[in-house]
């Protein structure tokens, strides 16, 4: 996987590095809108497919509450709230943390993981960023009278009712099934098939609960959680190896994957997409944050200091509609 050139590393005034890749805008009716890229290939949507597994679990009959549905969809901090709100979900199904099936981790969040490694034993599995959906996933086997020792079994009933509601969302076949980093299993299909997810999720009950709590998502300082606060009904979830997916509240959707997977190429894309879809706030500290995630900044530095910025190719700047 290459695809074209997307978006490149400027350093003092030097291109120093390229990302390629590819992205895709539907409308929301699916259309295509913009396609760079195979945008037909299948990939692994990673994380940003939480949407779509917490809708699954709505439907094979999870009975929760908007703040706990947020947290299904989340790729969390591991900050204290989040622990703790992990905890009480599991605590209300009648588990503990010990029933989780996801690896113990330290938080992300570089002060509560500096605080955790001070005063925890060890790892813990409801600091892993995924536990919420895991979490969620076992409260659904608890509702239903399913078995949870094998809740991340492909065959166990829950992820046969996620499978259906992700070939439903995409609206085409599930081309593989893999292993995500979380042990969840995890299907392949396009980046179309994403974004048209994503379009068709975006007025879904998950959606709106992620929309109500950008925090509970990711956390202080994640790029999902800023840009859903900078942005008026924006639904954003992004995913490991360069993927990220976003829909607009009329289900119009963007959909990208970095092929070298490298995360700092994702945010001067999805602010350049919705600068292309005139969806940029007129709110001056909004606008403030989401430029800082356009360039990248923080990302290109020397001696401490800014030192360069990333930005998008003329070729995909082109394709956007923002060639200067």
């Amino acid at each position: 996987m290459t695809g074209p050139a997307l978006v490149e590393v400027v350093r003092s005034g030097l291109t120093e590095s390229v990302h390629h890749g590819a992205l895709v805008i539907t409308g929301p009716d699916g259309s295509v809108r913009t396609a760079l890229g195979d945008v037909d290939r299948p990939v692994y949507p990673r994380s940003s497919n939480k949407p779509f597994q917490a809708l699954g679990m709505l439907r094979a009959g999870l009975e929760i509450g908007e703040p706990d549905l947020a947290l299904a969809c989340a790729s969390h901090n591991g900050e204290p709230a989040h622990v703790a709100r992990v905890l009480a979900m599991l605590a209300s199904a009648g588990l503990t943390e010990d029933d989780l099936r996801c690896p113990a981790d330290y938080p992300l969040h570089e002060p509560s993981r500096l605080d955790a490694i001070r005063t925890w034993p060890g790892r813990r599995r409801a600091a892993m960023n995924c536990s919420g959906k895991h979490a969620a996933m076992l409260a659904t086997c608890v509702q239903r009278g399913w078995p949870t020792g094998s809740y991340t079994d492909p065959k166990h009933e829950l992820q046969r009712v996620i499978a259906e509601t992700v070939v439903g969302l995409t609206g085409e076949p599930i081309a593989a099934t893999g292993v995500d980093g979380c042990g969840a299993p995890l299907f392949a299909f396009s980046l179309t098939g994403l974004a048209r997810a994503f379009g068709r999720v975006a007025g879904s009950r998950p959606g709106a609960a992620m929309r109500a709590a950008p925090w509970l998502v990711a956390g202080s300082g994640r790029d999902d959680t800023l840009l859903m606060l900078a942005v008026p009904g924006l639904l954003a979830k992004g995913g490991a190896e360069g993927v990220h997916a976003m829909a607009l509240p009329d289900g119009t959707a963007v959909a990208l994957k970095v092929s070298d997977g490298a995360a700092r190429a994702r945010d001067p894309l999805l602010v350049a997409a919705l600068r292309s879809l005139g969806a940029l706030p007129d709110n001056p500290a909004a606008r403030s944050v989401l430029d800082g995630l356009g360039r990248g900044a923080g990302v290109v530095l020397g001696g401490g200091r800014q030192a360069g910025e990333l930005r998008l190719t003329r070729e995909c700047a082109a394709a956007l509609g923002l060639a200067s």
